[in-house]
């Protein structure tokens, strides 16, 4: 083979290469197609309980639009399925993202009649299998791109602020999730502050006891089996049975000492809920600590040592800066944790969001159960994003130290 023919196969090779097929995309593809082809669009009823009728795309939106999506969503399926540069991905990923987010509200105009203020018009199964395969693109183009993390935080406040703005814009009104919030707006930032008390509270307490533990643990080898084990114990007791496990002698002590019922401690309500969710936190947070703390290089420790550290200066100068990328990944599961957690405190009066969704669940109203599930899905992946950004700006920390 000539130099010439070597070098002209080598392009095709890398040509190829580049116009493979994305294994990822045609995992995309192929739920895009069944969304599409298969799933419903929307859900279009009469009232807010009664069964729905299941419609496609093309009946869900005026012609143009449905024509517009249905070609924009074939665009990006095509990029996705084929090896491309992952700013092309991101781009049809969001693209299709933001064009699904502005039709779902034209289609709850085109499908209501005028006047009817009964009925309710919901995103389907197929909706949400869009909204996931090519959420799925965008992140996988996310990581390709190995963003800095406050790149990643830039994008997420402007994600969040491109969704307020379509919830100011009233685009989004004529959904069924929409007057059910319009229905309960009171009601709703009562219990997002509630849930957001629950989840930051039980976390902040179980920091202040945690780490102080795990440093214990940490320095008293005999003591960290026995604590790991009882917060293990803790940590494989249902949700729903910690609760009821509380209940009795939280009452007992609101019953028997003034001061506890005094600040609101009760059998039922607020405080199981908290308890319990400080009780889960506790493991993540002291095991974590511990790893931290046993992962210090010991030359570090021999060189404080060495400088005249004290063992109070070693640890917080030395130990804890090398620790606490392990030990803010503890925090980051816990906060993640809770905020799922919190919303099963509804059922023993705790409120949070978990409120709405056991309402929907015993009304048959599957947008009520949306109401209280789709703030606590987007808090939670909002707090991942975040903490996943400090963890790794303190590893870089640590790292240059």
């Amino acid at each position: 083979m000539t130099a010439a023919e070597h070098s002209e196969q080598v392009p095709r090779k890398e040509r190829s290469l580049r116009l493979g097929l994305d294994k990822l995309g045609v995992a995309i593809a192929l739920i895009v197609a069944y969304a599409v082809l298969v799933s419903p669009f929307t859900t279009f009823r009469a009232n807010r309980i009664v069964p729905g009728a299941p419609e496609t795309i093309i009946n869900s939106l005026p012609g143009w639009a449905g024509a517009v999506l249905l070609g924009v969503i074939a665009v990006a399926s095509l990029i996705a399925l084929v090896k491309g540069p992952a700013l092309s991905r991101l781009a049809a990923g969001f693209v299709v993202l933001a064009a699904l987010a502005i039709l779902i509200g034209i289609s709850a105009a085109h499908l209501t009649p005028p006047g009817n203020n009964y009925a309710r018009v919901s995103p389907a199964s197929g909706f949400w299998l869009l909204v996931f395969a090519f959420g799925l693109l965008v992140a996988d183009a996310f990581a390709r791109l190995e963003l800095a993390p406050l790149a990643r935080i830039i994008v997420l406040l402007v994600t969040a602020a491109a969704i307020g703005l379509l919830l100011g814009s009233g685009a989004w009104d004529g959904l069924s999730i929409m007057k059910e919030y319009a229905s309960r707006a009171d009601t709703f930032w009562a219990e997002a502050g509630k849930h957001v008390t629950l989840a930051l509270g039980s976390l902040a307490a179980a920091v202040l006891v945690g780490i102080p533990l795990g440093v214990t643990c940490h320095r008293v080898p005999a003591l960290k089996a026995a604590v790991l084990n009882v917060l293990n114990i803790i940590q494989t007791i249902p949700s729903i049975a910690l609760f009821g496990i509380l209940i009795a002698p939280l009452s007992w002590l609101a019953a028997h000492v003034p001061a506890a019922a005094a600040i609101g401690i009760r059998g039922i309500g607020t405080t199981p809920a908290f308890v319990a969710l400080f009780l889960y936190s506790l493991l993540p947070v002291v095991a974590n600590t511990v790893v931290g703390l046993a992962g210090v290089p010991r030359e570090a420790n021999d060189a404080a040592r060495g400088v005249g550290m004290t063992e109070r200066q070693r640890l917080f100068g030395v130990e804890f800066p090398l620790a606490l990328p392990v030990i803010l990944t503890g925090i980051r599961i816990v906060l993640v944790q809770n905020i799922g957690l919190a919303t099963i405190a509804a059922l023993i009066g705790g409120g949070g969001f978990g409120v709405f969704v056991f309402q929907g669940i015993g009304q048959t109203a599957m947008d009520l159960v949306l109401l209280g599930a789709v703030p606590t899905v987007a808090m939670a992946f909002a707090a991942a994003v975040i903490l996943d950004a400090i963890v790794e700006l303190s590893a870089r920390r640590g790292r240059a130290a």
